[in-house]
């Protein structure tokens, strides 16, 4: 199950502007770049309106994760799933990079799970549900 494309994080540009000046936040499989945007104005008629950027996530993981794609994919549809469960949670205005770790290969769903729900209660990201 893929995001909403709106919460999607796709430009290279935005991975290194997070991983630049964001804050980061690690458990011992996943690490959690997080970057909160400033409120943009948009003008819509003549007054000056405040609108909040929604979330938007990007996962990242290399090679040295695991040389075969199964494996990888494997955790990226994981990770997917929860943010997906998450999303309704997470507010908006905040651009995240969740990082997989090497060690990432010894875990199922349910450490996934509690690990990034750590990870972004702790950053402020998520309320606290």
């Amino acid at each position: 199950m893929a995001l909403p494309k709106v919460h999607r994080l796709r430009q290279r540009r935005d991975f290194s502007l997070i991983y630049q000046t964001g804050l980061r936040q690690s458990t011992s499989n996943l690490t959690l770049r997080a970057l909160r945007l400033p409120k943009g104005g948009t003008k819509l008629g003549s007054p000056l309106v405040e609108t909040i950027p929604p979330a938007r996530i990007g996962i990242s993981i290399s090679q040295k994760v695991s040389k075969r794609a199964v494996v990888r994919n494997r955790i990226k549809r994981q990770l997917r799933a929860i943010l997906h469960q998450f999303l309704p949670h997470i507010a908006p205005g905040w651009q995240l990079v969740i990082v997989v770790k090497p060690s990432a290969t010894q875990c199922g769903y349910e450490q996934f799970l509690q690990e990034l729900k750590q990870l972004l209660i702790g950053a402020e990201v998520m309320n606290g549900h």
